[in-house]
């Protein structure tokens, strides 16, 4: 017979579980009673849709990882489902009266309502998108999650990195309905992204499976981990199963996907942009809406970039004459800059690691200064890293990984070593302020350690907010006197001008029905990017329409905020204070940016 005692703790702890689960059941079936709850359930319903996003965030604590043997739905259901999870959640927060709630609040509110609105108007596109194209496909994509974001500091980990491996022909054939869907739906990719692709698939099998980066980069962090967490036979069963997992898992998965992209190439026959797809010009619309975050035409952004172009082409003109040329067109001249030998590090292993640590001590020199702009700076450090190898050829020449929630992975600024004459020292130091600090880095680790904001505007993705942000920083730099050298300026305003050419470009391309040579020729002619490079890009923005002209556009809004706030603050003008509204409040729409400023603005006024 229990004592009375441990009777009544009994019932007191049988009581407290039967409350939580009932509230559990109220917040996730239900509308919960506070709208943070909301924001937290939706936020967890999207999170356990995307174990890959778990374990890049690595917000929970090790115990409570129920995710790291899993990888990301890649079918078509798993697309329906999320865009019914977007219909959804945004009927959901309709049921909440925002009338009632404080600034912060509305604030939270906003952001998320033109996230979920955008979401739900792209419905009608679900399958407009290329999953398998040139620059960040899954064929890619999947095997840089491996290697870049899967961690390996114990025995668990390394066993849930053989079961991801394992999980490769499903996630592939996931991915193949999802072009049986496409097709029948007539959206075949450009001719150009199934034949660089194929290229791909190909290299990605040809290693030995003991000598490929999904088993070195394994290896690398096994080799790591101490041996009281994991022992020397563990080790040897381990690597023995990453291998042959390799074997017998990967490669015939990625012979299934080359299988259907071969299949493909007979009816991927143009280069054609979004215009030439099912409702095109409504599909390009929506994508212009969702990344500027604005209600810019497409034909208003292509005259933008135009008079761009003209103020950039002045700047820079007198700048190149003062060093002796000034004959040809911009591009011309620059491409002649950019290939002058002293502005290349040797193309060796050598030359390489130089260049690298160059980058970081720019990052390194550039944070020493920047309590001069900013009272607000991240915890995180970033680290500069090569682009793996396996998808340097077609992958940007840099790009910016966030660090984790729980600090135990830093930003890191990925920089394309797959030929060192690709990046001139006169653009080094502007795009390690564009990635790194106070660009990407900033924007999103400081974004990531606010705890005072719902965790969805710590996460949440707006490019014209995010790209606006670290091309400002460009221009915040040269500000701040860290470009003294002419030539530092001129890698500035080349890379702006290229920003402003995107306006032109991807407009053109998707709603001026311009040809990808046509493309082509406008960049070398006003870019200083060789024909390889300009290339790229150009087909950077056929397989993702929209998401170029964000940096411009986003930049424009900035800057027209600090003007606006300087001129009606007057002496009141804080440049720090000005960053802080732009970063603490993570990445927003660029309307609710705007309301932010205001605030702000009134505020200090009535100091």
């Amino acid at each position: 017979m229990l004592p009375r005692a441990l009777k009544w703790t009994a019932a007191l702890a049988g009581t407290i579980v039967t409350l939580a689960v009932i509230a559990f059941v109220h917040v996730w079936y239900f509308k919960p009673l506070r709208i943070d709850w909301f924001y937290d359930r939706l936020f967890a319903q999207y999170a356990l849709e995307s174990p890959e996003l778990l374990s890049g965030l690595r917000v929970l604590p090790p115990w409570l990882d129920f995710y790291g043997a899993e990888l990301d739905e890649a079918s078509p259901a798993a697309t329906r489902r999320q865009a019914a999870m977007a219909r959804e959640g945004l009927a959901m927060l309709h049921r909440y009266d925002r009338s009632a709630l404080d600034e912060t609040a509305r604030e939270s509110y906003d952001t998320l309502e033109d996230y979920l609105r955008m979401q739900v108007d792209g419905e009608p596109f679900l399958f407009h998108d290329f999953p398998v194209n040139q620059l960040f496909g899954v064929q890619s994509s999947l095997p840089n999650f491996m290697v870049q974001i899967h961690e390996v500091e114990s025995l668990r980990e390394a066993q849930d990195y053989v079961a991801r491996l394992d999980k490769f022909p499903r996630k592939i054939d996931q991915v193949v309905q999802s072009l049986d869907e496409r097709e029948r739906r007539g959206v075949i990719p450009p001719r150009f992204t199934v034949d660089k692709v194929l290229v791909q698939l190909r290299e990605f099998v040809r290693p030995a499976p003991n000598a490929h980066v999904l088993y070195t980069s394994f290896a690398e962090k096994l080799a790591r981990v101490p041996d009281a967490r994991i022992g020397a036979s563990d080790r040897e069963r381990l690597l023995a199963r990453v291998e042959a997992e390799i074997r017998d898992s990967v490669y015939p998965a990625y012979a299934k996907l080359t299988a259907r992209m071969e299949a493909l190439q007979s009816k991927a026959t143009a280069n054609r942009g979004a215009w030439s797809l099912p409702d095109g010009d409504a599909y390009y619309a929506w994508c212009v809406r969702m990344h500027t975050t604005t209600t810019m035409t497409p034909r208003e952004i292509h005259e933008l970039g135009r008079r761009d172009v003209e103020r950039l082409t002045a700047e820079i003109d007198p700048i190149l004459a003062s060093m002796s040329d000034a004959e040809g067109t911009i591009g011309e001249r620059l491409r002649r800059l950019s290939h002058d030998p002293s502005q290349h590090y040797p193309n060796t292993p050598e030359g390489k690691r130089e260049m690298i640590a160059r980058f970081q001590a720019l990052l390194d020199q550039a944070n020493a200064r920047m309590g001069e702009a900013f009272d607000v700076r991240p915890k995180l450090g970033v680290e500069v890293k090569p682009i793996p190898a396996f998808s340097e050829a077609t992958a940007p020449l840099a790009y910016y990984g966030s660090g984790s929630v729980d600090g135990a992975r830093p930003g890191r600024f990925f920089v394309n070593t797959r030929d060192t004459a690709d990046i001139a020292k006169y653009q080094m130091a502007t795009l390690a302020y564009h990635e790194g600090i106070p660009g990407h880095h900033f924007q999103a680790s400081v974004a990531l350690e606010r705890d005072d904001l719902p965790f969805f505007r710590r996460v949440i993705p707006f490019t014209a907010y995010a790209e606006g942000w670290a091309l400002y920083a460009e221009r915040l730099a040269w500000e701040m006197g860290l470009e003294t050298d002419p030539a530092d300026n001129l890698g500035r305003l080349g890379d702006e001008m290229l920003r402003s050419v995107r306006l032109v470009v991807d407009t053109g391309i998707h709603a001026q029905h311009w040809t990808r040579e046509q493309a082509i020729d406008y960049m070398l002619a006003n870019t200083g990017l060789s024909e390889a490079d300009a290339t790229s890009e150009v087909e950077r923005y056929f397989v993702q329409p929209g998401q170029a002209l964000a940096y411009k556009v986003g930049m424009f809004e900035i800057l027209s905020l600090r003007e606006k706030a300087r001129a009606a603050l007057g002496p009141k003008f804080d440049l720090k204070q000005f960053h802080d509204q732009m970063l603490t409040h993570g990445a927003l729409p660029l309307s609710v940016q705007g309301r932010v400023i205001d605030a702000w603005i009134a505020r200090t006024k009535s100091r």
